[in-house]
């Protein structure tokens, strides 16, 4: 049985006492069952938010990190830099990386094999945009970015991953995808990764939904078969709208 994640990415909000005191509320109010939680602060706040998580169930992770491990490249974080400060999960590939700052499948796959050669597990991100789910061509653009992002992994390597289907029409706007639209792409994923790989590593990678995933939906969302868990934005920076998320999926893990 593949263990529920929920994990919280920030993107570019809060301050560092806001960042502290969040972190803070999700470790008092959860007793995260048979479900594995991660939060995503900003860089320059994962020491801080390492500190109030050290001890407690909840694991840190980082929403971005580089390929190469050292040298002159300005602005960039390593993922050794990330694994100093105790990351155990990183968000690659996101829509916001891929469509606001330019970032190819190729940079994805690099990033990828510089995060599993670390240890940290890699959180890849893949979905479509409004204009290619309404042309039919949703199955065939996650099918690419996950060829391309996964090129030249071994099985085990891929079922050191976890995935994250996001349709960037739902990112931030709102809207979601129905839990029956979501469970069609996640079972497609899972097929596709029996047929690139094996039926074994297809049963093993858990794969998360997100795309305003929120409490009022996230229990729907969650019951489907092949929905292993939710990659959680606006929802994940109060931590009561957090914890009521890490409740659906705890209950739906007792079931």
């Amino acid at each position: 049985m593949r263990r529920p994640i929920i994990a919280g990415n920030w993107k570019m909000n809060l301050d560092r006492s806001d960042s502290i005191e969040l972190a803070r509320g999700v470790v008092q109010g959860t007793h995260p069952a048979g479900v594995e939680i991660v939060m995503c602060p900003t860089f320059v706040y994962l020491d801080a938010v390492s500190g109030i998580l050290e001890g407690s169930p909840v694991k840190l992770g980082g929403q971005d990190g580089y390929q190469e491990p050292n040298g002159a490249f300005t602005g960039a974080i390593s993922m050794a830099m990330l694994a100093d400060l105790g990351c155990e999960y990183v968000i690659l590939g996101h829509s916001e990386r891929r469509h606001c700052m330019g970032e190819t499948n190729d940079l994805v796959n690099g990033k990828m094999k510089a995060a599993l050669a670390t240890g940290i597990t890699p959180i890849l991100c893949v979905g479509e945009l409004l204009e290619e789910r309404e042309s039919g061509q949703t199955q065939a653009v996650v099918e690419s970015q996950m060829d391309g992002s996964l090129a030249d992994l071994s099985a085990e390597q891929v079922a050191q991953t976890v995935i994250a289907y996001e349709p960037v029409w739902a990112i931030g706007t709102g809207k979601t995808a129905t839990p029956e639209q979501a469970q069609e792409v996640h079972a497609d994923l899972r097929k596709l990764l029996a047929k690139r790989y094996n039926a074994q590593s297809s049963d093993t990678v858990r794969i998360l939904y997100g795309g305003s995933v929120k409490p009022s939906n996230a229990a729907e969302l969650l019951s489907q078969p092949d929905i292993d868990g939710a990659l959680v934005g606006g929802a994940s920076l109060q931590a009561e709208s957090f914890l009521q998320i890490i409740a659906a999926s705890t209950a739906e893990a007792a079931n």
